[in-house]
């Protein structure tokens, strides 16, 4: 097996794994046929991901020009590509009626990430249509053990850290990236050319995650849903210190109002076509919990003490 990484990436997620590494960089095309030769499957899983208004150039380059040279390249050596989207590329659903591949009762804001996670399934697509053999999984919000970064896992320790007193007013689907990555082997196994495959969990509001982030803790948890105003409010807050500092932080008016909305979906298609199979967001919550204690992150993590708005 080889991992494609970036020059001067840290390497630390990948000790004592049985890899191969490669540098090489999605958004040189060049730099992925050696990582490519001879292999029979491609498994994309790099992305820029920030939920705000900016960086719009950077997730462009990445996540919509690094996606075309993947699965451009894999085309060419004749492999299989399996290609981790999100479900923030599909849309969202409602308190009662989850999302899934083909009904999409909501569609997100506009942002950069939203809209170029959209924009790379087309780049994956008109590949598939000149013969690439690829397919599509949209996993939900992801924890577990080993987030080094962290990425989803952020929000867990920001809340702790925090200790907000309100959540935002919608939900997501808490998925464990086990299962997940269990579940993109199994796409790759039996998965239908050109099919997404939702890789979601269980759905919950951020006013019960949350109160389960502060019960892991012993902290007090949060006592309601952000109103309306509120989240206006501070979204807006947000975006004028955005300007003044020139750097977007994780509270602003988009974050906000992706956080309003019920980001929950059925993985049906998946569960049946595929197996997957995903465990109680309990343990996927505590095991995240131990392995951050463990390793570290807790007491030394410099952490904001705004929460971020992490999906997938």
């Amino acid at each position: 097996m080889r991992v494609v990484v970036r020059p001067g990436y840290e390497d630390r997620p990948l000790e004592g794994l049985d890899v191969d590494i490669v540098h090489g960089d999605i958004c040189e095309r060049e730099s992925l046929r050696p990582a490519m030769q001879g292999v029979d499957l491609v498994i994309h899983c790099a992305g820029n991901v920030h939920i705000g208004w900016t960086g719009k150039s950077s997730s462009e380059k990445v996540n919509i020009g690094g996606t075309q040279n993947v699965a451009t390249v894999a085309r060419e050596m004749g492999a299989k590509l399996v290609h981790v989207s999100s479900v923030d590329a599909l849309g969202a659903g409602l308190h009662d009626q989850p999302a899934d591949e083909e009904n999409i009762p909501v569609q997100n804001p506009p942002i950069p990430y939203v809209v170029t996670k959209a924009a790379a399934e087309v780049e994956v697509r008109h590949q598939i249509e000149q013969g690439l053999h690829a397919v599509i999984v949209n996993p939900g919000y992801m924890l577990g053990p080993w987030d080094w970064k962290p990425s989803s896992g952020r929000m867990m320790l920001e809340v702790i850290k925090g200790k907000p007193i309100m959540a935002p007013r919608g939900g997501t689907a808490v998925c464990d990236v086990r299962d997940v990555a269990a579940g993109i082997i199994k796409a790759a196994e039996k998965g239908r050319c050109g099919a997404n495959y939702v890789l979601a969990g269980e759905n919950l509001t951020y006013l019960e995650l949350w109160r389960r982030f502060a019960d892991l803790a012993g902290n007090i948890k949060p006592i309601c849903r952000m109103g309306p105003l509120i989240a206006i409010g501070a979204g807006v807050v947000g975006d004028i210190l955005t300007k003044i500092a020139g750097e977007e932080g994780g509270v602003n008016s988009a974050a906000l109002q992706m956080s309003s909305f019920y980001h929950y979906y059925s993985s049906r298609r998946a569960e049946e076509e595929l197996g997957y199979r995903v465990r109680p967001a309990s343990e996927s919550i505590a095991d995240a919990w131990e392995w951050f204690t463990a390793h570290g992150y807790v007491a030394n993590l410099s952490l904001q003490t705004s929460p971020v708005m992490t999906e997938a």
